[in-house]
């Protein structure tokens, strides 16, 4: 049985992280992590993801490539008060359209914040491309927004994640992306024909190596991942055959550090 009628129901996401303090390392990014982790649990393949700099036609190149290639594209970071906050304007910039106060997003401002202290800075929360609809932000009040399949998520992982929860069963999706972990002893030089042969044997599925060094010894982790478990567990029994004919036996599950 082949997988590849599958393919037709995979749905693709990319996440496009803005911020210069990703880049010069003063803040590190858990963000990443999290998406990756809830749109697998949502049969969401997270297909790529980029870093960009506070530079509107890095931010605007990157909004327009990913929003082409994949089915969402989910934003972190500088929709906050301050000057180098520029995603809303280059999201609208990517799209073609104009920036205007979003008049909903406005009033949730005013409903949060006590009388004179919704200051200008603030103020630039509210801003949006046009016709862009509001993500909910549970936390702080100042929204996220969608434009096409473009979900503007605030950078705080925090509020980050507060957002994403809130639009997550309306996402387009695929089957669960569900994954099986079998480790064993032995350098990824040994086992890398038989690992190769095992992925084109079942294209539909993703097989992975990961090294590691422990108890003196060199060995691996690989993990198969896909949407069929039966096809899983068939490229696991292959997986286990190939480990136990290179002198080896299969360690099942993930391996403790």
């Amino acid at each position: 049985m082949s997988g590849a009628a599958d393919n037709r129901d995979i749905v693709t996401a990319a996440v496009l992280i803005i911020g210069n303090e990703i880049l010069s390392g003063r803040t590190q990014d858990v963000n990443l992590n999290y998406l990756a982790k809830r749109l697998a649990e949502l049969g969401i393949k997270l297909s790529e993801a980029r870093v960009v700099a506070d530079i509107p036609d890095e931010i605007i190149a990157a909004v327009n490539a990913l929003r082409a290639r994949y089915d969402h594209v989910f934003t972190t970071g500088g929709i906050g008060p301050t000057h180098d906050d520029i995603t809303s304007e280059c999201v609208a910039r990517a799209f073609g359209l104009p920036l205007i106060r979003h008049p909903e997003a406005l009033q949730r401002l005013e409903q949060h914040y006590e009388p004179g202290k919704l200051n200008e800075a603030r103020l630039r929360m509210a801003n949006t491309p046009e016709g862009a609809v509001l993500i909910d932000n549970p936390i702080s009040a100042a929204p996220g927004y969608r434009i096409g399949n473009v979900y503007v998520l605030a950078g705080v992982p925090a509020i980050m994640r507060a957002m994403f929860d809130t639009i997550a069963g309306t996402l387009r999706h695929g089957a669960p992306i569900q994954s099986r972990a079998i480790g064993a002893f032995l350098g990824e030089g040994v086992i890398a024909k038989g690992l190769g042969e095992i992925q084109a044997d079942y294209p539909e599925l993703d097989v992975g190596s990961y090294p590691f060094f422990r108890q003196g010894r060199y060995g691996a982790s690989f993990v198969i991942k896909g949407t069929d478990p039966s096809r899983i567990e068939a490229a696991a029994d292959s997986l286990r055959r190939l480990i136990r004919t290179l002198g080896a036996e299969p360690i099942e599950g993930e391996l403790p550090e």
